[in-house]
């Protein structure tokens, strides 16, 4: 990430303009919502994952959500929870939950920039790097739980470890 370092000079620089330049570094396509939001799509193995990054200063932190569509049978949404359980045991940086009402499986986080703590290129990278991650990595099993009929602990058995490479 040090490549984007040369165009984020100054102290008083915005989260999003961070953001901002990590996407630009990656090649992805984004949308700045606001002067605090930024929206884009980035390709993974198994699917597309939608990131919104929004930085609220009144709680001094950028927050990340990731998410994918995910439509299960209702009749799976018990099991569907209880694999987000037993997969959010197994992480430490962010967390699942699935929004019912939209369809969606989200990982959300949130950097801590308090005390005017300004956030790297290199943790913005890294933040994002781990979000994608987490989803390549669980998307299976919530697929086996929602479709396959495989339960949560199995399907957690399935869980590849961590992901290298490129998202």
């Amino acid at each position: 990430m040090a490549q984007t370092d040369p165009y984020i000079a100054s102290d008083d620089i915005h989260p999003i303009d961070i953001v901002e330049a990590v996407a630009n570094h990656h090649a992805w396509e984004f949308d700045r919502l606001a002067d605090d939001q930024i929206a884009m799509v980035v390709e993974g193995q198994w699917r597309s994952y939608s990131l919104t990054l929004a930085w609220s200063p009144r709680e001094e932190v950028l927050r990340l959500i990731c998410t994918f569509d995910m439509d299960p049978p209702a009749d799976r949404l018990p099991l569907i929870y209880e694999t987000l359980n037993l997969a959010n045991d197994q992480v430490w940086d962010g967390g699942f939950t699935f929004w019912a009402q939209q369809r969606l499986m989200v990982w959300r986080y949130g950097l801590v920039l308090a005390g005017d703590a300004i956030a790297s290129a290199e943790q913005v990278d890294t933040m994002i790097a781990g979000a994608l991650m987490a989803c390549e990595r669980f998307y299976p099993s919530f697929q086996l739980v929602g479709w396959g009929n495989t339960a949560p602990a199995a399907a957690l058995d399935i869980a590849l470890g961590e992901t290298y490479g490129r998202a």
